[in-house]
């Protein structure tokens, strides 16, 4: 199972890390530590690498999360909502309210990622020249992040979506065409081209004997799957164009006690009443939402003691929804938020629930349809 830890927040932006971090934090700083430093610095202690191996690895991740941060801050000023950064085993991702509107504004957005990175590049590098007279360890560990950095502008200036280069294309093919799903299936098909070229060059290297080979096969499947990922939102939003909250909504709702135990709600809601969905209430007010997947979260041993309370989502963390918001806005605030369901306003009154199967049964449907 992964995690994410909330470390810091940035320009009102949080900042989070995967478990899968630690992973590759601690292969990056045991390649520095047992590898490059003392093939390049032989006469260094054992201490000395593992300490500029730490810290040097701490860089390449801050570098990572400028090249985010800067992702996020053009986005913001051109008017979206940035919830967070998130720093995992290939990189980081900046998770954005919705995808941009036009073009230029998708280009902007993209560009400043991989220009950002050459941008430390030769602050690195100027900083290591300066450096040469006074610390040969900190000449190395800045001379290094000046690659890595220009590697990783590089490397994500390629055109493969959803990589930067990848966005790049896009907007470029998008402004030409004016068919932003033409566009995406474009882009994404050159993707999966770069993936499977990446993947080929990594298996002949690690036939060759080198273990680095593994890292190019890793990427290349990362790239497939978030060139196939990235195709199938943009179908799933195509699907979703038009839907109204209140074509989504669940009316059939019926309101359970706070303190109903979650073994009660199963055998005498869930079952009974075949509902997925309920309000919970303490004395007629409404104290927040559980559905069907709250109780599948619960281990069942569990189910007899705890109240409906502990596992529903409470009013304070619920995101409601008018009942002509999108479609696809809807689906993007179920997932950027991670809940399971947003009740549907009509003023004051909650006109319906809408859950996330909700929303996958109507893109069910549409599937088997053809629609």
């Amino acid at each position: 199972m992964k995690y994410t830890w909330r470390i810091g927040r940035v320009f009102g932006i949080d900042i989070k890390i995967d478990s899968s971090w630690i992973v590759i934090f601690v292969l990056f700083s045991w390649s520095l530590a047992g590898g490059y430093f003392p093939k390049s610095h032989p006469h260094w202690s054992f201490a000395l690498n593992w300490v500029l191996g730490l810290v040097t690895s701490l860089f390449v991740f801050a570098s990572v999360l400028v090249h985010e941060l800067t992702h996020s801050l053009v986005a913001i000023k051109q008017g979206e909502k940035v919830q967070s950064i998130t720093l995992f085993i290939l990189g980081g991702v900046a998770q954005i309210s919705q995808e941009p509107k036009e073009p230029l504004k998708e280009f902007r957005m993209a560009v400043v990622g991989p220009l950002s990175s050459f941008v430390l590049a030769g602050l690195f590098y100027v900083l290591s020249r300066e450096l040469l007279p006074l610390s040969e360890p900190l000449r190395a560990s800045a001379h290094y992040l000046a690659i890595i950095n220009l590697t990783l502008g590089a490397f994500n200036l390629l055109p493969g979506f959803p990589m930067d280069g990848g966005r790049v294309f896009r907007s470029i093919v998008w402004k030409i065409t004016g068919d932003l799903k033409k566009a995406t299936r474009i882009a994404s098909i050159t993707g999966d081209g770069i993936a499977y070229l990446l993947i080929f060059l990594g298996i002949v290297r690690f036939l060759q004997g080198g273990l680095d080979g593994l890292w190019f096969v890793l990427i290349g499947w990362f790239l497939h799957s978030a060139a196939t990922r990235g195709y199938s939102q943009l179908m799933i939003t195509e699907a979703l164009k038009g839907m109204k909250a209140r074509d989504l909504m669940n009316t059939e709702f019926e309101t359970v006690p706070a303190g109903l135990p979650v073994q009660s709600l199963v055998n005498d809601y869930i079952l009974k009443k075949k509902e997925r969905v309920f309000l919970v209430t303490v004395g007629g007010d409404l104290k927040g939402i559980i559905c069907l997947e709250d109780v599948k979260g619960l281990p069942r041993e569990e189910w007899e003691q705890a109240p409906v309370s502990q596992i529903m989502t409470p009013k304070d963390k619920l995101h409601s929804v008018a009942l002509d918001a999108d479609g696809a806005q809807i689906l993007a605030t179920l997932t950027a938020r991670d809940v399971h369901q947003v009740p549907v306003m009509d003023g004051d009154k909650v006109a319906g629930v809408i859950c996330r199967t909700d929303v996958l049964r109507v893109l069910q449907l549409k599937a088997e349809l053809g629609v």
